[in-house]
């Protein structure tokens, strides 16, 4: 594989050592397949640093993975081994390359829990709640006796999710949080609660396996079975946690009802490998959904409200929602009066509510996305009154249409757009982009105004303004609910003919 027929030069942070990981990947998969893969395509990138890729000869599969970090490499390995051994799961390790921190697994499929469920609003079917039985009874398989045995070693950064690892979780919600949504509080009587709160919890039982970011996600259905990914950062700790991660998962908006009926079916089977005290295992599972709320709040924080991240920005309501419940029906044992007085103000705070979209769906705003080439056919003229609008220019993007495997496809294909994801500055670009046109878009609905235009350029509009338009039409019908046109000027010229 030609290190130049991917790649150029620059964008290093993003390319410089890809050929190489894709020569190193595409070496696992001869050495244990016994032939040479025919296609190597880019997965949708994940939330961590790790680049995921699908290879494939024509008749076999599997999914290659590069972390730059060995401890996490090591740990999900060897967690692997251990429960493939033990007939719970998850994918097969096949090969790997150490000096690359690459490694080969089993292809389970791209059929995630989370896009099974249902539109906000509508109720979940008997086929997603029966896989949700399966997920907590292979859960608790995992957990009690997956967790026998297992090398504690492995786990990074802490062997157990111990009141070290709860600080840090504390420690951000409250600086990446609290602080940034200007949230007040007396900080010295909030971390005295939260060290009030870890001791409570950690009087549960802490002795199995903890998954650590168990959610719809990161389980994946093959066979109408659950197989489970992304557990490199387990260690030891309490049952309740996992179960919380899953069943108060923020944008899963799972009805209160079925929650209790998960967790009476994850008891059911829990008990049958391990005592456990229904009572006390209840009263501290509320205990844990109020740590995981913590958790989340803070990731989306420094994802959201730090990085700016849009995806993350969307996800905080329904968290909030999910404190609410708690606060609101009194789950939570301890008093935590400042704790509750914090959770309180962001509950009640416009900034963290979603856009009403029935104002913007009643709204006389019409906005026109559209992509279009600087070469050919130039700025797109805005045939509306009050003219303008935004003309965003993607050519400063990395581009596929530099490379010949791309050079017939478009921004609408998956391998251009998870090229666009890996490497490239698109994520960032469009997040900025993103936050400009939502002033205006709220401003606009606001004052009643009739029309708003968004252009993204790029040479030829076929790849980076082609996938730009339509993130930001999908963004703004999503958020809005207003009347969105999309056009795609040289590839409706076209007719997508490439």
């Amino acid at each position: 594989m030609k290190k130049s027929k991917f790649m150029p030069k620059e964008d290093l942070r993003k390319s410089s050592s890809i050929p190489l990981i894709e020569q190193s990947l595409t070496k696992l998969y001869t050495e244990y397949f016994g032939k040479v893969p025919t296609k190597l395509t880019p997965l949708p990138p994940s939330g961590s640093h790790r680049i995921y890729y699908r290879l494939s000869d024509g008749q076999q599969s599997a999914i290659g993975a590069y972390n730059p970090d060995s401890n996490e490499n090591e740990a999900f390995i060897g967690f692997s081994k251990h429960f493939r051994s033990n007939g719970l799961p998850v994918p097969e390790v096949y090969n790997r390359d150490r000096s690359m921190k690459t490694y080969l697994q089993e292809d389970l499929g791209d059929n995630a829990l989370y896009h099974l469920l249902p539109e906000p609003g509508q109720p979940f079917g008997k086929k997603v709640i029966r896989l949700y039985e399966k997920s907590v009874e292979a859960l608790a398989r995992l957990q009690i006796k997956g967790g026998e045995e297992v090398d504690y070693n492995l786990c990074y950064p802490r062997a157990s999710f111990d009141k070290q690892s709860m600080l840090w979780d504390f420690n951000t919600f409250k600086y990446y949080f609290l602080k940034l949504a200007a949230i007040p509080f007396d900080e010295q009587k909030l971390e005295s609660e939260l060290y009030q709160l870890a001791d409570y919890l950690l009087e549960a039982d802490t002795s199995h396996f903890m998954f650590r970011d168990f959610q719809s996600r990161n389980i994946l259905i093959k066979d109408e079975q659950p197989y489970f990914i992304d557990y490199q950062g387990g260690r030891k700790g309490a049952l309740q946690y996992d179960l919380a991660s899953l069943l108060y998962q923020a944008k899963a908006n799972m009805p209160e009802a079925l929650r209790q009926q998960l967790l009476e079916h994850y008891l059911d089977t829990a008990t049958q490998y391990t005592s456990i005290d229904r009572e006390k295992f209840t009263e501290y599972f509320y205990g844990y959904v109020f740590m995981r709320t913590i958790q989340v709040l803070g990731t989306y924080g420094y994802r959201g409200l730090y990085e700016r991240k849009a995806h993350f920005l969307k996800s905080i309501p329904f968290a909030l929602q999910n404190a609410k419940w708690l606060l609101d029906n009194q789950k939570l044992k301890l008093e935590l009066p400042i704790l509750r007085e914090s959770f309180k103000q962001l509950i009640a705070s416009d900034r963290f509510q979603a856009f009403d979209k029935e104002k913007g769906r009643q709204s006389p705003l019409r906005i026109k996305v559209q992509s279009f080439s600087y070469k050919i056919g130039g700025i797109p003229k805005d045939d509306t009154d009050n003219g303008g609008g935004f003309v965003f220019d993607c050519r400063f993007i990395h581009n596929p249409g530099r490379y010949q495997p791309y050079k017939k496809l478009t921004g609408r294909d998956e391998a251009v757009k998870n090229f666009l994801r890996h490497r490239s500055q698109m994520n960032a670009f469009l997040e900025d982009a993103y936050r400009i046109v939502e002033e205006a878009v709220e401003n606009y609905i606001e004052r009643g105004f009739s029309s708003l235009m968004v252009s993204f350029g790029c040479t030829g509009g076929q790849h980076r303004s082609v996938f730009a338009a339509d993130a930001m039409a999908k963004h703004l019908e999503d958020k809005y609910g207003v009347e969105v046109v999309l056009h795609h000027i040289e590839q409706e010229k076209k007719n997508w003919i490439n």
